[in-house]
């Protein structure tokens, strides 16, 4: 699996970091780096309970994260 992770700063100035092919993983961050660390956390997540509900397929994974 590769996800790509868009960043766009708000108004306020917090970061925002979204993984598009992954619905509902949008993470707030102070810094990029804060948003994207919290954006892959989250994506770990729906993985995660993707795989428990035998979504994901049976085949071994590499996760792989790119900066757009």
């Amino acid at each position: 699996m590769e996800f790509t992770i868009e960043f766009e700063r708000e108004d306020d100035g917090r970061w925002i970091a979204e993984i598009p092919s992954l619905p509902g993983t949008m993470a707030y961050g102070a810094t990029p780096e804060q948003a994207r660390a919290h954006a892959q956390a989250l994506a770990l997540r729906v993985v995660a309970e993707r795989l428990e509900h035998e979504e994901a397929g049976s085949e071994a994974l590499t996760i792989t994260f790119r900066a757009a």
